[in-house]
């Protein structure tokens, strides 16, 4: 991790027209990487170094060892465990400010954060939104599993059980934090909460719905084309 703050830090694309970095998305493989050096890597770099307008709008994608992560609205904050307990299990707690409550990361499922600047494109937060459901929904079908989303209730859904989760945080137009989607990980981790503060909700994947476990970098490889498709301006 401390190899890409470091390239990050280096790089500088002020030589390149306004109008032509607005137009560009760079997208990273951060690997498996710890959320809390993730989420720092949101805040103090790309979230600062977008405003400034010295980078593209990005997308970090990435998997994390087992974390919860409780969101911004403190009412959809519920853990069915303690703090301690979950310590114990090796299971990090997180407090951020994105929108949302309580959910959960391991490995085998895919995240990716979009530091865009919604001020240069034609997104409003709720567009926005919609449009990262509906770069889920993509990924998705291509992996033979049709979801939908649901009003109020950010995410993807099978049926009657939820695949993928949104939190999103936009600060000085610019956004951070954004979609887990579960492709193979161990769903047990969504028993230790109330997934997005939503109670009897069950959680699935595309191995469950499926019985298919894909390679990750396949995933990755699909997701980016993906988001290019609805992220990169010409």
């Amino acid at each position: 991790m401390q190899s890409l703050l470091s390239i990050i830090k280096m790089e500088s694309m002020k030589s390149v027209p306004e109008q032509d970095i607005n137009c560009l998305l760079k997208i990273r493989d951060c690997g498996i990487a710890d959320y809390r050096e993730i989420l720092q890597l949101q805040q103090q770099l790309l979230r600062e170094k977008r405003q400034q307008n010295e980078i593209p709008n990005t997308v970090l994608i990435v998997e994390h060892p087992a974390v919860i992560t409780l969101g911004a609205r403190q009412s959809s904050n519920r853990l069915l465990v303690n703090r301690q307990d979950l310590a114990r299990k090796n299971i990090d707690v997180v407090d951020v400010r994105r929108g949302g409550g309580t959910t959960a990361h391991n490995p085998g499922q895919i995240v990716f954060y979009p530091i865009l600047n919604l001020q240069k494109t034609d997104l409003g937060i709720n567009k926005y939104i919609r449009e990262l459901e509906a770069i889920g929904a993509e990924l998705l079908a291509q992996l033979d599993v049709q979801s939908t989303s649901r009003k109020g209730a950010p995410g993807l859904w099978v049926g009657e059980r939820k695949i993928a989760s949104i939190g999103v945080r936009v600060s000085k137009f610019i956004t951070y934090h954004g979609m887990a989607i579960n492709i193979h990980n161990d769903l047990s981790i969504f028993e230790y909460i109330v997934p997005c503060g939503l109670d009897n909700v069950e959680m699935t994947s595309v191995l469950k719905e499926t019985g298919k476990e894909h390679p990750m970098n396949r995933i990755k490889q699909l997701l980016a084309e993906i988001l290019k498709e609805h992220f990169q301006y010409t």
